[in-house]
């Protein structure tokens, strides 16, 4: 049987698909613009401080959705619409693929300036310390980690938790972005955000590493490959979720991802993962096909998983009105 969830996702999915971003009032962008307004007085450089900063603003944006699906637990019109409507804001998949192409255009285009001008909508990193091989490779790590990140946590806990769901791990998916660096102002005020990220990535990040081996042949890689380079690399990863999706993706294209990284707070030495050749444009495009490939595939799972998820709560329903 279909449910209500299910159907949400999908409709969701395909809204990201055919529409990008909502392009105006942006809902994730106003829980950012939130959450920096509440640091501004939630702020100490400890961990209690950022642990109830977190809390409020992950607390309060599950509260108000659940409140919403509550309303509309019994009419399922309503709350396909609400799941598809938080699926579609929260999602990012499109976008991401979009800003992956705009880059390798800009490179391709020999104009660094205009590539370092994108590559801060992808990722952290500091653009005016990046030559062209290097923004390439920034963009593809931030593509293979993206993939879980902005698409198969999402449709994840869509299938787990609905609405609700996909609203509270994008809250915490938000809120790691924003604080959870290792910086002098947030190793201990952005630790709990962090630590919650890594929880609530740990299925979606591993579910994304089986799809993009899956996957690797529709951009000429072996699932072989692919799962190789998870067992050999990811565990030196710093991140325990990071290191599955960049290690799944470095074997699926046949590269190599990590060494010296430069953030706005300092330069860090990654692991080196995959055994290829240094990244170009062209496996950056590669990257993207395959993380489309990806999100299709999440978008089908994560629907049958809410279709045998709501089963089970029907038969676990059924079996409480049972007369003694």
């Amino acid at each position: 049987m279909i449910t209500a969830p299910a159907v949400g996702i999908v409709s969701g999915y395909l809204a990201d698909l055919m529409l990008g971003d909502p392009r105006r009032r942006h809902p994730v962008a106003a829980f950012g613009s939130l959450a920096a307004a509440l640091e501004t007085r939630t702020y100490r450089d400890d961990r209690l401080a950022g642990t109830v900063h977190t809390a409020l603003l992950v607390g309060g944006a599950i509260g108000a959705t659940a409140a919403a699906d509550r309303l509309v637990r019994d009419h399922p019109v309503p709350r396909v619409t609400l799941t598809a409507a938080a699926v579609w804001a929260c999602l990012g998949g499109t976008t991401l693929a979009r800003t992956g192409l705009a880059l390798a255009d800009a490179l391709d285009a020999n104009d660094l300036p205009a590539a370092r001008a994108i590559l801060p909508s992808l990722c952290g990193r500091d653009p005016a310390l990046l030559d062209d091989a290097g923004a390439a490779r920034a963009a593809l790590e931030s593509v293979a980690e993206n993939t879980s990140d902005a698409t198969t946590g999402v449709l994840f806990w869509a299938a787990v938790a609905g609405a609700p769901g996909v609203v509270g791990y994008r809250a915490v998916n938000t809120l790691d972005a924003m604080i959870g660096y290792h910086s002098p102002r947030y190793e201990r005020f952005g630790w709990c955000a962090a630590r919650l990220d890594d929880v609530v990535n740990l299925i979606p990040a591993r579910l994304t590493g089986l799809l993009t081996a899956a996957s690797a042949p529709t951009v000429g890689g072996t699932p072989r490959d692919a799962l190789a380079a998870w067992r050999a690399s990811a565990s030196d990863h710093p991140s325990p979720n990071a290191g599955v999706t960049e290690s799944t993706a470095a074997g699926a294209l046949g590269v190599r991802l990590g060494g010296e990284t430069a953030y706005a707070h300092g330069v860090e030495q990654r692991p080196v993962l995959g055994r290829g050749s240094v990244p170009t444009t062209n496996d950056l495009r590669r990257a993207v096909r395959l993380s489309a490939a990806v999100q299709a595939s999440a978008a089908a799972v994560s629907a049958l998983l809410a279709v045998a998820i709501g089963q089970q709560r029907r038969r676990l329903g059924r079996g409480r009105r049972l007369p003694s």
